[in-house]
């Protein structure tokens, strides 16, 4: 099944290939975001099946929606959302799930791990809230950039990363596929800058351990999260945090929340507001 993913604020005016055949999903915690929308409203135009996802009950997102989907994660008080990223993330993910059993792609005994490993997240993502992330934090708080690299779904997670530390500590924070480094990204790093890297994706790991080694031998501060049962040389990792080993599905959600601490305990360090950073607003109602 073929499936895009689009930014709202340019879904409205680029070419869409949209018919009555489509389905178009509109996420927003408040579901008044203005860009997200347009979007809703623009698939309507065209006749496709509008399906929203949105935290606030009864906002205009959720009234105009052919479907909607409540990720009913209570009063969201941060601007920089990140309980309602996590069940947005689990909400798609148990959306795939049950449409790779519709159209017979997970088999029973990935069925079944799949759910055990949903039923772990909660202890998991427990455990891993305990972890210590200020000493992390004390060595790169004070630095004006920091780069997060990984690939395919580590990539993904390093976009959610690196978003909320810039949203709340103010310091410039990228992402970058580790593939593409050597296109010229590489040339940014100097000694001591700090590179997150994520490696979580077995079948890629090896490419972006590469990768690490790179920033590495050009004086990077690497700090890496990964899953157990990835082996990374010691001499690469200047800080590790190491989350278990799950299924795609439920991985993404559990390897969200370490980057989301430590963002947290960084602009702790700079005596930031963190609930609310400056120039931002809880929803986004003109474009």
């Amino acid at each position: 099944m073929e499936v895009s993913t689009f930014v709202a604020s340019e879904y409205r005016y680029k070419k869409n290939f949209i018919n009555s055949k489509t389905l178009v999903i509109l996420i927003s915690q408040s579901g008044e975001t203005a860009d997200t929308i347009a979007s809703l409203r623009l698939a309507k135009d065209y006749k496709a099946k509008t399906l929203g996802i949105v935290n606030v009950v009864g906002s205009t997102i959720a009234r105009e929606a052919d479907l909607v989907i409540y990720i009913n994660a209570g009063c969201e008080i941060a601007v920089a959302t990140t309980k309602a990223y996590t069940l947005q993330v689990l909400t798609l993910s148990l959306i795939a799930y049950k449409l790779g059993l519709i159209k017979g792609v997970i088999k029973e005994d990935l069925k079944q791990q799949i759910l055990s490993d949903y039923l772990k997240l909660p202890m998991e993502i427990s455990k891993i809230l305990k972890l210590d992330y200020k000493q992390i934090a004390k060595k790169i708080y004070k630095s004006k950039n920091i780069f997060f690299i990984g690939r395919l779904l580590d990539y993904c997670i390093c976009e959610e990363g690196s978003l909320k530390l810039k949203e709340i500590s103010y310091i410039h924070s990228e992402t970058y596929a580790a593939g593409e480094l050597k296109h010229g990204t590489i040339s940014l790093i100097e000694d001591k800058t700090p590179v997150i890297a994520v490696v979580t994706s077995l079948e890629i790991a090896e490419k972006t351990i590469s990768n690490i080694k790179e920033v590495k031998a050009r004086g990077a501060y690497t700090i890496i999260l990964k899953t157990k049962n990835i082996k990374i040389e010691e001499e690469l990792c200047d800080d590790l945090i190491e989350i278990p080993e799950l299924s795609d599905l439920a991985r993404a959600i559990l390897a969200i929340v370490p980057l989301q601490m430590l963002a947290f305990e960084v602009a702790f360090q700079l005596g930031y507001d963190i609930d609310k950073p400056r120039n931002l607003a809880k929803s986004v109602t003109v474009e």
